[in-house]
């Protein structure tokens, strides 16, 4: 155990003495909300008129409450696993530098080393999805501000969650890459096409059916979900607070994935938990196996 706690302070304070890999890290979430501020908050806003009566008035801060719960929701979605892959990259410099093969000559074992990895990643991880979440809410109080306290638990429980689904994925996938343009390629191709596969750039309800079903399969997309309905909890409240049909709350929920739906039946909050901790469990399982099988060989 106290070899594992000296990994895990070594490959934390390594993280954060690269400045370079510090500060990109750190920047990202924040470009991601001034992006989607600047060019999705429009799409989002234009959605959600589309799926108000004419007859129905709102107010502009609830409608901007609800781009930005889409907002905030989208960037958390695609952070906890791409920045994942950023913080997971000291796994390769060793690699590289030749840094393993000292540490495995010395008493540590592999598994040892894989876990203290694992672990380092995602309490780096956890720490720039929070930032993010700070700024996210700071931004949200400035445009209309609707969340509730125990939103703002869930949402801190969904990061914590994704976050564990991103270092797994990550800490797989890091383990067949050797080399620096390796990494940086896989996590161009991660940033690039996690989102829409998520349902974070895109609604899922405005894709094709068949993607659609597909798309149902993915993990990723009921932490995107899970998300959306806690950044959006307390605006749905006001909305029915406010006289909304009920007809009109549910299609809004529907063309903003709060309402999931697997072949037709819808997916309650608790089916999102269980997806998500069954698959993080699959997948670190699929780590430690992975080490394990290299270790006998």
């Amino acid at each position: 155990m106290n070899t594992l706690t000296v990994l895990i302070k070594r490959n934390t304070k390594m993280f954060f003495k690269d400045k370079g890999l510090l500060f990109t890290s750190l920047i990202t979430p924040l470009i991601l909300l001034v992006l989607y501020a600047t060019f999705l908050s429009n799409v989002y806003k234009d959605s959600f008129m589309m799926s108000i009566p004419e007859f129905v008035e709102v107010e502009e801060s609830l409608i901007n409450a609800c781009v930005g719960g889409q907002l905030l929701s989208s960037l958390l979605a695609v952070c906890c696993v791409t920045v994942a892959f950023c913080s997971n990259m000291l796994m390769i410099q060793d690699k590289v530098t030749g840094t393993r093969k000292d540490l495995l000559i010395t008493p540590v074992s592999p598994s040892t080393l894989a876990l203290s990895y694992y672990i380092a990643t995602m309490f780096v991880t956890l720490i720039i999805c929070f930032i993010a979440i700070v700024a996210g809410m700071a931004y949200l109080a400035c445009i209309g501000w609707y969340l509730r306290f125990a939103d703002i638990l869930l949402i801190f429980l969904d990061v914590f969650i994704l976050v564990l689904f991103g270092t797994s994925i990550s800490s797989i996938v890091n383990c067949f890459l050797s080399s620096q343009g390796q990494i940086s390629a896989v996590g161009s191709i991660v940033s690039a096409g996690y989102g829409f596969i998520c349902g974070a750039y895109m609604p899922i309800s405005s894709f094709g059916d068949g993607l659609q079903k597909v798309v149902s399969f993915l993990p990723g997309t009921y932490g995107t979900s899970l998300l959306r309905n806690h950044a959006l909890g307390g605006v749905f409240e006001e909305m029915s607070a406010q006289g909304f049909p009920s007809e009109v709350i549910t299609g809004i929920k529907d063309s903003i994935d709060c309402n999931l739906y697997f072949f037709g039946d819808k997916v309650q909050s608790w089916v999102g938990y269980l997806v998500l901790g069954v698959s993080v469990a699959v997948l670190i399982g699929a780590y430690v196996l992975i080490h394990k099988c290299r270790k006998d060989k």
